[in-house]
């Protein structure tokens, strides 16, 4: 299954346009390697995410044409989830 279907079937992003913009900037990792929107995703597959100030990692378990809502989160699992900090002036 391509990555930009995957994360959207599985809801990790919304919109699968959004997730190709993504991936297509370099902000997606696949096993370690860069990845574009048609990278083949298989089972087992570890997929690291950038968004503005967080890093999701997950491992895809399930691989579905279609998913209702609440079986979606199934077809991954967080593996580490990361919060950029904010550098803010000393009086906060």
């Amino acid at each position: 299954m391509r990555l930009d279907k995957f994360l959207k079937v599985s809801r990790v992003i919304k919109r699968r346009t959004v997730a190709k913009d993504i991936a297509d900037k370099g902000r997606i990792q696949v096993n370690g390697n860069p990845a574009k929107s048609g990278t083949k995703l298989k089972i087992g597959d570890e997929v690291s995410i950038e968004f503005g100030n967080k890093t999701l990692k997950i491992r895809v378990d399930d691989l579905k044409e279609s998913t209702r809502k609440a079986d979606a989160t199934s077809m991954y699992t967080i593996l580490e989830e990361d919060f950029k900090s904010r550098d803010l002036p000393e009086f906060y």
